[in-house]
């Protein structure tokens, strides 16, 4: 009896995400924060596991969730939302690890990615001609979208990936709330990855 009750929760908590997804696509967007609420702790644990610094959890925390959302469109329904969700958070790990592990270049901290994993750590390939210009023209297009942001925003991203500032650092640098903090930094970051994914070109990697 216990196993029918546990399978039915199973089938009625993958129905709820169905229909949460179903909402974002059509244009709901604050379904998404009831997928992002389910699963928070459970892809912080994840990463925490795969990840032993707490605050590149909570980046990548955050990644994943916005890697989610932009490629909702290609969520398949014939699997469960969280197996799909699991295993973006689990490749965003094995790249943030792969990032660290290599020789690189490194203009400023990465940036949380988005679908196409746009970064601006660059590994180091010195010996094409035209490497350095294309590190030049990336840094300038990230730069110009950082002093797009709105004041506050543009400050909070510079003490993080600039300073590198941890979360606590910022908010009493800044005299803000926790919450705030970590809001404003996952607001920012949105913004960035729309600006940087509609000129992609300049920043994935040939």
């Amino acid at each position: 009896m216990a196993q029918f009750k546990t399978q039915l929760d199973k089938e009625a908590s993958m129905k709820e995400d169905f229909e949460n997804v179903k909402m974002v696509l059509s244009g709901n967007k604050s379904a998404f924060t009831k997928l992002q609420k389910k699963y928070k702790r459970v892809i912080s644990s994840l990463i925490r596991k795969m990840i032993r610094n707490e605050y590149d959890v909570e980046d990548l925390t955050q990644e994943t969730f916005i890697k989610a959302y932009n490629a909702l469109s290609t969520f398949q329904f014939g699997y469960t939302f969280s197996a799909w969700i699991y295993r973006i958070a689990s490749n965003t790990c094995i790249d943030f690890l792969r990032k660290k592990r290599f020789p690189t270049i490194s203009i400023n901290q990465p940036i949380a990615g988005a679908e196409d994993d746009m970064v601006y750590e660059i590994e180091d390939r010195t010996y094409i001609p035209d490497v350095n210009y294309m590190n030049q023209e990336r840094k300038n297009i990230l730069m110009k979208a950082i002093n797009s942001l709105p004041e506050n925003y543009r400050e909070i991203i510079k003490l993080r990936h600039e300073d590198e500032l941890d979360y606590n650092e910022i908010a009493v640098k800044m005299n803000l709330p926790l919450g705030t903090v970590k809001a404003h930094l996952f607001r920012a970051r949105k913004i960035l990855l729309s600006e940087l994914k509609s000129q992609r070109s300049a920043f994935l990697e040939n």
